[in-house]
């Protein structure tokens, strides 16, 4: 059997792909691990498909949604974050999905916050992250990665939480300030 080179390309291109996705059960024992263990179990979970694209990967009864580790990226990266969060976050991955950029995309997402139309949460919302690193399928585990713990609370200031708003040692500080992302960053080691 003979392929014309077009669908030797298309072939080519689309193995690697579908090889490069972790199975569903793996994407999800991998996500939820950026969160305390006694929230796992009742979370959405994100993941990608064979064809690459983002979609819900399982529906979860809890508050919480954890973002599968891109298989198209260099780096291990999941994150989980309150429910709350949602249309922010969903709103810069479909800015990032058109070609927009860097700074651009919270500016984007400000603009529509403050014309009312980009909903943000009415109480702090936590978000929790590990980065870098390597999934063991195996042993569900991660090694290697960094963690990250945020609390979102939109428009506070250093003035409104008594925080600082630059970091200093191993303190909680304020990160991006007044803005609709501002959020108390903590270090893993407290």
């Amino acid at each position: 059997m003979r392929f014309g080179l077009a669908a030797s390309l298309t072939l080519a291109l689309a193995a690697p792909l579908a090889a490069q996705t972790p199975p569903v059960e793996q994407q999800i024992a991998a996500a939820v691990l950026a969160m305390p263990a006694n929230l796992r179990a009742d979370a959405t979970v994100l993941g990608y498909g064979a064809d690459g694209k983002l979609v819900e990967i399982r529906k979860g009864s809890g508050n919480m949604i954890c973002l599968a580790s891109d298989p198209k990226a260099e780096q291990f990266h999941v994150s989980c974050y309150h429910n709350s969060m949602e249309p922010f976050m969903a709103r810069g991955r479909a800015l990032r999905a058109a070609g927009t950029t860097g700074a651009q995309v919270d500016s984007v997402r400000f603009r529509e916050v403050r014309d009312g139309k980009l909903p943000m949460p009415k109480s702090p919302a936590t978000l929790y992250q590990l980065f870098g690193g390597s999934f063991d399928a195996a042993k569900n585990e991660v090694t290697g990665a960094r963690a990250l713990y945020v609390v979102y609370i939109p428009f506070a200031t250093g003035a409104t939480t008594g925080l600082a708003e630059k970091p200093s040692g191993t303190l909680p500080w304020i990160m991006f300030p007044g803005t609709p992302k501002a959020h108390i960053m903590f270090t893993p080691a407290m």
